[in-house]
């Protein structure tokens, strides 16, 4: 018998703590393997971009401009990636799109400013691994892909 009187049952269905830590936990496995993925995929467009297995070249030959080029956009990708699991509200699906596409948005403008600084200011991403010293190119093209990196990460937001 329904008597219309409020009784302080609460009638909305409850999420237990377990639901919604292994919930929270499978979202941030899978932002962390995209964030992996989309870091290797940046990892090997600059790979493309310097002669030699850029692993041999940073680890080996211990490439200062190389190592420097490439913490800096794995660093401007990482801040893409942050800015759109912080974007994405909560909705799982929606933001792990979101991070894949602006992700590889990201890089592929890294990879238009590597293109750009080469073909209009003469500095070569190729020629900067041949280095043995740190060059203050490096430290420009450096800077400009993590400029490039917050760019797209506030845009994002």
């Amino acid at each position: 018998m329904n008597t219309g009187l409020n009784t302080g049952m609460n009638t909305a269905p409850s999420t237990s703590l377990a639901s919604v830590l292994g919930h929270g936990s499978l979202a941030i496995l899978a932002y962390a393997i995209l964030g992996v993925l989309l870091l290797v995929a940046g990892f090997y467009v600059i790979d493309l971009a310097t002669p030699g297995r850029l692993s041999k070249v940073i680890r080996t030959d211990r490439n200062p401009n190389a190592t420097l080029l490439t913490a800096s956009s794995l660093a401007a990708v990482g801040l893409i990636v942050a800015a759109s699991i912080w974007s994405s509200g909560g909705a799982l699906r929606d933001g792990l799109l979101a991070t894949l596409v602006f992700g590889l948005v990201g890089i592929a403008v890294q990879t238009l400013g590597m293109i750009v600084f080469d073909k209009i200011a003469g500095i070569s991403v190729r020629e900067l691994a041949h280095e043995a010293t740190l060059q203050p190119a490096a430290v420009l093209l450096a800077v400009t892909h993590f400029v490039i990196g917050l760019i797209t990460a506030v845009a994002v937001i």
